[in-house]
């Protein structure tokens, strides 16, 4: 009896050890979804096959779970360091009915960022781009899925003949002329994780980003945690790194928020942060980052 109710207890921990695994198949990025539930929840199991006494089955747990925790609570420590920074980007995923852009629009210029990344941009609320015409006259707008496209929009001027549209990848690109030099702005929206898309569409999004040359800054909806493989993907892809501690910016059925919109900057422009925004209509919050460009 004592054998079963071990296994019992095993399920949790077999459960936060495949999240790690996002790398062998891409459940293990579902599973990494859920890492800090697992995690306290294998705690718990880990304490009681201790009591039960298999010890070592208990040690390998507790180590186990104490790194499983540590890798969802290690982004948290971020702290703000980049106030007056000179460079600032405004992520938002729209939500394609959002009822109107007003209060969006009003706060991207209040904030006035130098670059602006979309996803869900919808026949909807399509016109917020022509609203930031004025401002921010660089844009290219590429359809997606049935949500709606990805759009990049920038106060500098686009590099000829430099967007980037590739039919259904979820990604909007183009190259600016910066105080700094050229700078690559990538919007990305991703599918859900498995069982749906994700893993196949950061396949074929890898060799795209890659051949962007120089300094990349990018604004994503990645439907993905900072912890996982497939940030883990786009980081390596592009030499980039997120900005700032993770922010919970979307409730998955009202119960569980999620850090799953980031804004990645190359690994040596520090000092960076972002700060979280209002929804203003959408089921996500807004992230803003300051940085520096390479």
């Amino acid at each position: 009896m004592r054998h079963v109710i071990s296994l019992i207890f095993l399920i949790p921990l077999v459960l936060l050890l495949g999240s790690h695994f996002g790398a062998v198949h891409p459940l293990g990025d579902s599973l990494a979804v859920f890492r800090g539930p697992l995690a306290v929840v294998g705690g718990i199991s880990a304490l009681i096959l201790v009591r039960l006494k298999p010890k070592g089955a208990g040690v390998v747990a507790a180590v186990l779970v104490v790194w499983s925790a540590y890798t969802v609570l290690a982004p948290k420590l971020a702290f703000s360091s980049a106030l007056d920074a000179p460079y600032a980007l405004y992520q938002k995923n729209m939500r394609f009915d959002m009822a109107s852009t007003v209060p969006l629009q009003g706060d991207i210029l209040e904030h006035n960022p130098d670059f602006v990344t979309l996803q869900e941009v919808s026949a909807n609320n399509l016109p917020i781009l022509a609203s930031l015409k004025e401002q921010y006259p660089a844009q290219v707008f590429c359809s997606f899925a049935g949500v709606g496209g990805v759009a990049v929009a920038a106060r500098w001027p686009m590099v000829a003949g430099s967007g980037r549209c590739e039919e259904a990848s979820g990604m909007a690109a183009m190259q600016l002329e910066t105080p700094h030099g050229p700078v690559w702005l990538v919007s990305l929206h991703l599918h859900w994780p498995y069982p749906m898309g994700q893993a196949a569409q950061v396949r074929a999004l890898v060799p795209m980003l890659v051949a962007l040359e120089g300094p990349v800054v990018l604004g994503g909806d990645f439907n993905m945690v900072p912890w996982s493989h497939t940030m883990r993907s786009i980081t390596a892809a592009t030499d980039t790194q997120r900005v700032g501690a993770p922010k919970y910016t979307f409730w998955l059925a009202k119960y569980y928020s999620l850090p799953i919109d980031h804004v990645l900057i190359n690994t040596n422009s520090r000092p960076a942060d972002t700060w979280k925004r209002p929804q203003l209509g959408s089921d996500h919050n807004g992230v803003l980052a300051r940085f520096y460009i390479r």
